[in-house]
């Protein structure tokens, strides 16, 4: 905890903080020092407990994904209270543990926005990898449904899983891109030079475009 409040930079805080992320660590930093203690899940356990935002990024960096228990992850993922702590738990512990599939389906229907953004995001990665275990023209009936309303975690989540379904489905293509041209879901995002567009007709035209270059 010491050598992680020395990472601290006031200006890196700044930046975060206007993302919803309170810490000031720079995260290049973070992955050198979970590098050099490689995998600790007691150690992990414990860091996580703190509450402290950098602690618990160096966690999900160090532990072990496959041996938290399913009830175990239900409760981090209610205690990640910021984004990237958020993210970090889904991307890097959540879809490498066997309690994928069942978390997967009990947040997606979850009430609470934050928790169900959860479950979105694992959609969105069997939409690419394990599309059979999908309905996917159901999940565009939720989408065109609910999307245009949704709070911004959860939007953001279903904007995702949206684009996914149009750049990886060929025959759900159209749809997808009409559904995205009529809700206009992050039409004017800012996006930096050479970063491609969230909107999800840009999104899926350019990702389209490299894989037909390829």
């Amino acid at each position: 905890m010491a050598e992680l409040a020395a990472l601290d930079d006031p200006k890196a805080r700044a930046v975060n903080e206007k993302n919803g992320d309170d810490h000031g660590v720079n995260l290049s930093k973070l992955r050198l020092l979970a590098k050099r203690l490689k995998t600790q899940q007691e150690l992990a356990r414990r860091l996580w407990d703190t509450g402290d935002t950098a602690a618990r990024l160096l966690a999900l960096l160090i532990c072990r994904p496959k041996a938290f228990e399913r009830d175990e992850l239900d409760v981090m993922l209610r205690e990640a209270r910021t984004p990237k702590v958020h993210d970090w738990l889904v991307n890097y512990v959540v879809k490498k543990s066997p309690h994928s599939e069942e978390l997967r389906l009990a947040w997606f229907v979850n009430p609470d926005p934050v928790v169900a953004s959860a479950g979105w995001a694992l959609t969105t990665e069997r939409v690419a990898r394990k599309p059979e275990v999908l309905d996917l023209v159901g999940l565009l009936d939720v989408i065109e449904a609910e999307m245009k309303d949704a709070p911004v975690r959860l939007q953001w989540a279903m904007n995702h899983c949206l684009a996914q379904i149009g750049i990886e489905h060929a025959e759900h293509r159209t749809r997808a891109m009409d559904i995205g041209e009529r809700l206009e879901v992050l039409k004017d995002y800012p996006t930096s030079p050479g970063c491609t567009s969230p909107f999800a007709p840009i999104w899926i035209t350019e990702m389209v475009r490299r894989q037909n270059d390829k």
